[in-house]
C-alpha cells in the first residue's frame, strides 16, 4: 500500500514539473502579437458569455488576461498560464500565473482567467510580484449576468471560464504571479 501511495506522489510530481516546464517553454515575450491576439480572443469569449463584464473592462484601472491556464493533479497539483496585461485597453506587459495545490484532487482542466484591478495600489501589488491568491480567494465563473452581481474584493475581481477537461478537487494552495513590462 505504501508503495502505491509513493508511486502516485512521484507521478503527481512528474506531472507538475512537466506542466510547469511545458508552460515555460511556450512563454516568449518576443511574440507580443500572438499573445495580444490570444488575449483579445479570450476577452471576446468572456464578453460573449457575460455581456455585463463590460463595466469591469471600462472602469478597471488595469486587467490581466490569461487565455489558457492548464491545471492538473493527483494529490499534488499545479497550474500554469501566461497572459497579457492591459491598462485603459492598451497592452502594457506580459504575465505568468503559477499555482501549486495539495489535497484531494484528480484530473486536469484548461480555463481562461481575467483579474481586474480596481485601482493603482492593487495593480502595483500585482506588478511588484507581491500578489498571491490563497485558497480563500475566489473566482467567479463567467456566466450570463455574473459580473453584474460581482463587486471587487480587496480591490480585485477574478473571473474564470472553463475551456475543457474534468477536475475533482478539495485542495489548498495558491496562485502567484509575475509581470514583465512591454519594452
Amino acid at each position: 500500500m505504501r508503495q502505491i501511495v509513493q508511486h502516485k506522489l512521484q507521478l503527481a510530481m512528474l506531472m507538475l514539473v512537466s506542466l510547469l516546464f511545458a508552460g515555460c517553454a511556450g512563454w516568449n515575450p518576443n511574440e507580443a502579437g500572438k499573445a495580444d491576439q490570444a488575449a483579445k480572443e479570450a476577452i471576446a469569449e468572456f464578453r460573449k458569455h457575460d455581456p455585463s463584464m463590460k463595466s469591469f473592462f471600462d472602469k478597471a484601472y488595469a486587467y490581466a488576461v490569461y487565455p489558457a491556464v492548464g491545471k492538473g493533479g493527483i494529490g499534488i497539483g499545479g497550474a500554469y498560464g501566461s497572459g497579457v496585461v492591459y491598462r485603459q485597453g492598451r497592452m502594457i506587459g506580459f504575465t505568468r500565473l503559477t499555482q501549486v495545490t495539495i489535497g484531494w484532487q484528480l484530473g486536469g482542466e484548461s480555463y481562461r482567467e481575467i483579474i481586474f484591478f480596481e485601482n493603482e495600489k492593487a495593480f502595483n501589488s500585482f506588478k511588484s510580484g507581491n500578489l498571491k491568491f490563497s485558497a480563500q480567494a475566489s473566482a467567479v465563473a463567467a456566466t450570463s449576468g455574473a459580473a453584474a452581481k460581482t463587486s471587487y474584493a480587496d480591490n480585485m475581481a477574478v473571473f474564470t471560464l472553463i475551456r475543457g477537461g474534468l477536475m475533482y478537487e478539495a485542495s489548498v494552495g495558491g496562485q502567484s504571479f509575475s509581470f514583465d513590462p512591454v519594452k
